[in-house]
């Protein structure tokens, strides 16, 4: 219980003042992309995709690190409902915050509604063009909606940014993104 009036004090709080712009974070992403793409093998490319991480995942301030949080957590206990909401605030109060709508649109994306993960999705992007997540996550959604031709093309800008991403392999012949006639 007591959680709960936290978090909706921290949601109140939220919606009432004015988030502050987003860190750029632009060096340090190009850097983390030069890094991938240097990589020697998969485990050093996934040190460099997981500093990636942690830059996307860096709000803009406290009360919106604790939505963004509080929706990771509910995404991990399987609740989107729940997480979704907290997406949601989190988009709302931090418009130009690209890893709301990214993170809004996974939700999108594991309820199957694929036309929303879209949306949020060109949104991220738009806000950060190289988000090798939601470019990645683009790609799927774009599979997903039988787009295969664009989904291909999204997911090789992905794959310059970070050679590494276990989607790679959608790009295989045989695979799903492979090269025509070649599905299984």
């Amino acid at each position: 219980m007591r959680y709960a009036i936290v978090a909706l004090l921290l949601s109140s709080r939220a919606l009432a003042e004015t988030c502050p712009t987003a860190p750029d974070i632009s060096v340090e992403l190009q850097a983390l992309i030069a890094d991938a793409n240097a990589a020697p093998d998969e485990r050093n490319g996934q040190v460099a995709s997981d500093q990636m991480w942690q830059l996307w995942l860096r709000a803009p301030d406290a009360a919106a690190q604790e939505v963004l949080d509080r929706g990771m957590r509910q995404r991990s206990s399987f609740d989107f409902a729940g997480a979704y909401d907290s997406f949601d605030t989190l988009v709302s109060y931090c418009p130009d915050y690209a890893e709301g709508y990214n993170q809004r649109a996974f939700i999108s994306f594991l309820r199957e509604d694929f036309s929303a993960a879209l949306i949020d999705l060109d949104r991220a992007l738009d806000l950060s063009p190289d988000h090798v997540g939601a470019q990645s996550g683009r790609a799927l959604t774009l599979m997903n909606l039988g787009r295969r031709d664009d989904a291909r093309a999204q997911l090789e800008k992905a794959l310059a940014n970070n050679p590494w991403l276990s989607e790679r392999h959608l790009l295989a012949d045989g695979a799903p993104l492979g090269p025509e006639g070649q599905e299984l």
